[in-house]
């Protein structure tokens, strides 16, 4: 009998161990959007070969993305700046890796933006470099699923290279259906081809590959400039960088000695767009020290309210977490680049 008492007990041990590992590391089905960090946009950007050194920081701002354990989600509960998404809200269908690529893609596109604005601002002269059509989704029912990632870039089909996604889906469009194709692709920096076959593309008439992509590009200037971003994916450090590298091209000290953080997209003309989490952003950048904090004024339009009647425009989202955090960094609405520029001037 004390045998099995102690048996008992040890099982018992066992299982409450086993179930405290479960709460504290079992990944779920669902992740959490948590403040990030607020990093200097100079670190990451040169023109012509050079980091800015001058007094002051513009800083980039970015929200985490961490899988969510049991402890994690029960910690949540009741943090203001900690959201809980299902896998499916968050990704979609893609995989973790896939969506992790495509954000690495918005980035880039992000980075070529900011150098076309900056560079158009400050009046020099700047060309974009076609490298083909970027890989951002594959149909279930693809011939080239498992052949092409997402974050492939396809640079030429049968030996023809073409200038621009346009030219390449029309030159797919006039092939025979039972056409077999060959594809030559850049993956993960090294290249590659592969072979396949048409399929029927959902709710149209056409065959096709069975991809949705888009066009990848490169944006140079003289003097030249480049942004390496690492790890950092999406687009929200569009504005970031773009009054980082105006700056260097331009000559201009937007700085002052000041930390100066924010976020939002932008696009080549200059517009200021909005983004996810402006309130994780808003405490990553008072955590740092910034005493000025940019967030998208993005109009809030009848399509919008339509399609979701509860939407809160960036700036109103960013002034509300700065004023529950008490925070004495001043939030400034911008629409575009030059309301950025002319505020830093002032």
């Amino acid at each position: 009998m004390k045998f099995n008492k102690s048996r008992n007990k040890l099982l018992g041990g066992i299982f409450l161990f086993i179930l405290v590992l479960l709460f504290f590391f079992l990944p779920t089905n669902y992740f959490l959007e948590v403040p990030g960090s607020a990093e200097s946009t100079a670190q990451y950007v040169k023109v012509d070969g050079k980091q800015d050194k001058s007094k002051g920081n513009l800083l980039l701002t970015t929200v985490g993305i961490e899988q969510a354990t049991p402890f994690l989600l029960v910690k949540s509960l009741g943090n203001d700046f900690e959201t809980i998404y299902p896998r499916e809200e968050l990704m979609g269908d893609e995989s973790t890796s896939q969506y992790f690529q495509v954000q690495q893609y918005y980035m880039r596109s992000a980075t070529n933006s900011a150098i076309q604005a900056a560079y158009d601002k400050a009046k020099k002269p700047f060309k974009k470099v076609y490298k083909g059509v970027y890989v951002m989704e594959l149909m279930d029912n693809s011939d080239f699923k498992g052949k092409l990632s997402v974050g492939d870039t396809i640079h030429s089909i049968n030996g023809y290279k073409f200038k621009s996604s346009t030219q390449f889906i029309n030159y797919v469009k006039k092939l025979d259906k039972d056409a077999k194709v060959t594809i030559d692709f850049l993956h993960n920096g090294k290249q590659k081809s592969a072979t396949g076959s048409l399929v029927k593309l959902e709710q149209t008439k056409r065959y096709g590959l069975g991809i949705t992509l888009i066009d990848d590009t490169v944006a140079t200037g003289t003097p030249k400039a480049s942004i390496d971003a690492g790890d950092i994916g999406g687009p929200s450090a569009g504005l970031m960088f773009t009054l980082q590298v105006y700056s260097q091209v331009a000559h201009k000290d937007l700085k002052q000695g000041r930390t100066i953080a924010g976020t939002g997209t932008i696009s080549p003309d200059g517009t200021v767009g909005p983004i996810g989490g402006i309130d994780k952003k808003v405490v990553a950048a008072s955590a740092e020290g910034a005493t000025i904090f940019f967030a998208p004024d993005d109009p809030v339009t009848k399509e919008i309210k339509k399609y979701d009647p509860n939407y809160v425009n960036n700036y109103h989202l960013a002034k509300k977490a700065a004023k529950k955090i008490n925070t004495k960094m001043k939030i400034v609405p911008v629409k575009t680049l030059d309301d950025a520029i002319n505020y830093l001037n002032k």
